[in-house]
């Protein structure tokens, strides 16, 4: 299927090698991420006309950036159709079972869009670093995940996109100190977070694993270089789109209506003596 083309052409995707050459201004970020939702919601309608099922995974690094870009894609789409799952940690009786249960209750039906943010990816990441799993349990996931992948989401026709955010060392640690630093961003810091800076080699050996085991033809992983995060978002939201042959959608035209005033009356009295939240000075 052909993609028509956007009233808006989709921002350049910037190389890897030039990033942080150049800041992108606030002023010029919000112009083209505007763009860019604005091609997420032509995104949505088609999905939901189409009856399409998307899944989006968002792994990386810590403190790369998955939550704010998960936010910008989200903030001007429904959530009934783009859905975002965020698991906790597993309960006793979500570790006795298959382990990739937990998510497959979770995935998209016909028309809807699910992200995860982390997913059954967190096997080869904290679980494997910080042996919440046996070694035997991480080589099998390894062995296993691409044929999940495969015979369980892609030949059953959704469409999977998988991210991996990567953010430098120097970069991390600027990040991880203004969460300390600051009271409103002071919740981000998990129990597992500070572990991730002691172990950062750890955490790349597992990367480098995870990458060599489970980045197929059918289900590949697109690597962004999350230092700048403005950039890294607009690029990330570039090539979501370009991934999926989405049509734009013919609207009927909205007219609104004119109130009926068959039955008026003072409504704004009852309301009067409410109990009203003081305006603040």
């Amino acid at each position: 299927m052909k993609k028509k083309q956007a009233k808006q052409s989709l921002p350049k995707v910037v190389d890897a090698a030039d990033m942080g050459k150049d800041k992108l201004k606030r002023k010029d970020y919000e112009k083209e991420l505007r763009d860019l939702q604005a091609e997420l919601c032509a995104l949505q309608d088609w999905v939901v006309a189409e009856r399409k099922r998307v899944i989006i995974i968002f792994e990386g690094r810590d403190a790369a950036g998955k939550g704010g870009t998960i936010k910008a894609i989200t903030e001007r789409v429904s959530p009934r159709i783009f859905r975002l799952v965020a698991l906790p940690a597993p309960s006793d009786r979500e570790k006795s079972q298959v382990y990739a249960q937990r998510y497959i209750n979770h995935f998209p039906a016909a028309g809807e869009i699910v992200i995860f943010d982390r997913s059954w990816y967190n096997r080869a990441g904290v679980e494997h670093v910080m042996g919440f799993c046996t070694k035997e349990q991480h080589r099998r996931f390894l062995e296993l995940c691409p044929l999940f992948e495969k015979n369980m989401i892609v030949d059953n026709g959704i469409i999977l996109l998988k991210y991996w955010l990567e953010v430098g060392d120097e970069e991390q640690e600027r990040r991880f100190r203004a969460r300390i630093d600051d009271p409103v961003r002071q919740w981000k810091l998990s129990p597992m977070d500070l572990p991730s800076r002691e172990r950062w080699y750890d955490y790349s050996r597992a990367r480098d694993q995870m990458l060599d085991a489970t980045d197929t033809d059918y289900a590949p992983w697109n690597i962004v270089n999350s230092d700048d995060k403005r950039q890294a978002r607009l690029n990330i939201i570039s090539h979501l789109l370009s991934q999926i042959p989405y049509e734009r959608q013919k609207k009927k035209k909205v007219k609104l209506p004119k109130r009926n005033m068959k039955h008026a009356y003072d409504d704004d009295a009852p309301m009067a003596n409410r109990r009203w939240i003081p305006a603040r000075s």
